[in-house]
């Protein structure tokens, strides 16, 4: 697992071996990033949330973004994350949360951030990243052009349960098992 592009591009990332954490595949990341390039600039912040080894936040800051938030509750993952962005040097463009997913949105909200791209990706089979996305929009922590994005194996399932808040669905993308579900707030245009 390497950074694919930008500043730390090369750069091999640490992971951990758990089943609660499954690193993003590298063709799914280089997919990712080829849709988003128009979306990160100087003045992105973005929210990596259930980061496991941070590879996606990373991979934004690589690529020009101004801040990144890590939110991940496993503590061997947390200490990748911190491995991982002093290799890329990019700790002081970072915030790691260690808690709950809950809570890590709960103290966002409390500390009046919004982000411009939030990525979502919870342990498979779980319903948090639905969760996820209606405390976000309940609590206006998306940016007005902000945008959300779910990775899941079970799009169908998601989509039902998303149809359910106040965002559209604006792209989907499959990688084989791979989904990649691309959101807005309804409001925008």
């Amino acid at each position: 697992m390497r950074v694919i592009s930008g500043i730390a591009k090369g750069t091999k990332l640490s992971s951990i071996d758990s089943n609660r954490t499954r690193p993003t595949l590298d063709r799914v990341k280089e997919a990712l990033f080829s849709i988003l390039q128009t979306y990160i600039n100087e003045e992105t912040i973005v929210l990596d949330l259930f980061a496991g080894s941070g590879q996606i936040g990373i991979e934004f800051l690589s690529r020009g973004a101004k801040k990144a938030v890590f939110g991940e509750s496993n503590p061997q993952a947390v200490k990748m994350i911190h491995q991982n962005l002093h290799k890329t040097h990019f700790s002081e463009k970072s915030k790691v949360m260690s808690k709950d997913y809950k809570k890590i949105l709960k103290n966002i909200k409390e500390d009046g951030l919004k982000f411009n791209i939030i990525y979502i990706d919870p342990p498979y089979k779980l319903d948090l990243a639905v969760d996820s996305v209606q405390y976000i929009i309940d609590n206006n922590i998306l940016d007005e052009n902000g945008l959300i994005i779910v990775e899941t194996d079970e799009e169908d399932r998601e989509i039902k349960e998303l149809e359910k808040i106040d965002v559209q669905m604006c792209d989907l993308r499959k990688y084989g098992r791979v989904k990649l579900i691309f959101l807005r707030g309804k409001e925008h245009k």
